[in-house]
């Protein structure tokens, strides 16, 4: 096991994967996971904060994305932090990070 770059998430996602079919016929899938934690302030009201995850999935495991996953789905994820930058249509550069999917667990209950 690899521990150099190691992402481990569990949350519900946020939408339908996208899934494209590249030339070559490989598939990609793209979606995102929000995962929540709550804790207790100074005052000891309950705060609750939840972080937005873009998730890439490439191949066999973009195919059981898109077999298995929907909108909503509580889901553990492991897979790598890949960031890449890119120009947009207006000729900004940009920069993202994501995690790159290699294993998906089920976990919530089935639509």
């Amino acid at each position: 096991m690899n521990l150099r770059n190691n992402v481990r998430l569990i949350g519900h996602l946020g939408q339908n994967p996208d899934v494209k079919e590249l030339n070559g016929g490989k598939k990609m899938a793209k979606f995102s996971l929000a995962t929540s934690e709550s804790y207790r302030d100074d005052k000891g009201d309950r705060i609750s904060e939840t972080q937005w995850h873009n998730l890439i999935a490439w191949g066999k495991t973009a195919e059981i994305a898109s077999k298995f996953l929907s909108k909503g789905r509580e889901v553990a994820i492991e897979g790598k932090l890949s960031s890449r930058s890119y120009t947009d249509k207006e000729g900004n550069k940009r920069y993202t990070t994501e995690v790159v999917v290699n294993e998906i667990l089920l976990i919530g209950k089935k639509d």
